[in-house]
């Protein structure tokens, strides 16, 4: 069989923060074979930057191990960087160098020839739709100029791997539409296996082939959204009725058709959460309607990752995310104690 791209196998993140030892990640292991598109999901805090820092060998692992594009983190970080792009969460580029003279001066960091760089960055160019602004300065740039630039950067040495740390925040929806179109372009064009992390639900949802959950530095799920929200969230029913009788009539004919609980919405109303929606919500009305029970409205919602997140952990990605920031440990203390912990750094 053919060696996973990313391989790692029990990842764990210790920091020292005030004298507390606090555990950024645990216990981290998965693999993505070769072309995936892999969605990280979780709150602030939750680990997802630190553990893109250890794959990319920003950061060494407290324990655990991990091979990424055919090579150990610890032992050949150098062969790891040169295989791989990443893209942060700040700005890449000098802002006050050109955005075609930015992707040649990458080439070179990269030790590509001059001749290379440029047919690289022409290459570049054209593919992510950076000629209309390739002799601006960065600092002239929009925000989703920039990103695509920073893809662009990451890409410069034609990498199988790429990790993208939040490729759309801050993003207005057009620019967020039109980056990842450029992502979809990159993987249909050179097969390049893109290694996320966003806080864009619907994003997930849409595009990646797998999504991965964590919370509190552990990994609490792991596969296709439409899995997910089928097995750990379900379709949202609701049956309307003209008086309360008929909503208590309704609820044993309902009941006898899932094992899902019924449950009261109000003084006239049902609703349910299953995974079959489309198949239980036209059963339910024809089981009522031959028991002689009217239904006044029925809607069936489908499931969203939030559905999942909150099926998961009690809350919701947005309220994870605030608790967070309210109870756990400063982001900004564990940036620094990353900072301080780099042995090096991924353009």
């Amino acid at each position: 069989m053919d060696e996973p791209i990313i391989d790692a196998v029990g990842l764990t993140k210790r920091f020292t923060v005030k004298k507390k030892t606090v555990a950024a990640v645990t216990d981290l292991t998965f693999r993505v074979t070769e072309g995936e598109l892999v969605a990280f999901l979780g709150p602030n805090g939750a680990g997802k930057s630190t553990s893109l820092r250890m794959l990319t060998t920003l950061l060494p692992p407290t324990a655990g191990a991990a091979r990424v594009v055919g090579h150990d983190i610890a032992r050949s970080p150098g062969a790891v960087r040169a295989r791989i792009g990443y893209v942060g969460q700040l700005t890449s580029g000098s802002f006050a160098q050109r955005v075609r003279d930015e992707l040649i001066s990458q080439g070179a960091f990269y030790g590509m020839s001059r001749a290379a760089a440029r047919a690289r960055a022409a290459e570049l160019i054209e593919s992510l739709d950076l000629a209309s602004f390739a002799t601006r300065s960065v600092q002239q740039l929009s925000g989703g100029q920039k990103r695509r630039l920073d893809i662009a950067l990451g890409l410069m040495h034609a990498p199988p791997l790429l990790f993208l740390d939040e490729p759309s925040t801050g993003l207005d929806p057009q620019s967020r539409a039109n980056l990842w179109q450029h992502i979809l372009d990159l993987r249909a064009q050179h097969g390049t296996t893109v290694f996320l992390t966003t806080h864009y639900l619907e994003e997930a949802d849409r595009y990646a082939e797998r999504v991965m959950v964590m919370d509190r530095g552990r990994v609490i799920a792991d596969d296709t959204a439409t899995a997910l929200k089928a097995t750990l969230a379900g379709d949202v029913i609701t049956l309307g009725f003209a008086e309360p009788a008929d909503a208590d009539r309704a609820v044993d004919v309902v009941q006898a058709l899932t094992d899902r609980p019924v449950r009261r919405e109000g003084a006239a109303s049902l609703a349910l959460t299953a995974p079959d929606g489309e198949r239980l919500l036209p059963g339910a009305v024809r089981a009522l309607d031959a028991a002689g029970v009217i239904v006044r409205q029925a809607t069936g919602v489908p499931p969203t990752l939030d559905d999942v997140f909150l099926a998961l952990t009690g809350r919701t990605l947005r309220e994870a995310g605030e608790g967070d920031k309210a109870d756990g440990e400063s982001e900004a203390e564990m940036d620094a104690a990353a900072t301080a912990q780099q042995t090096g750094a991924v353009r």
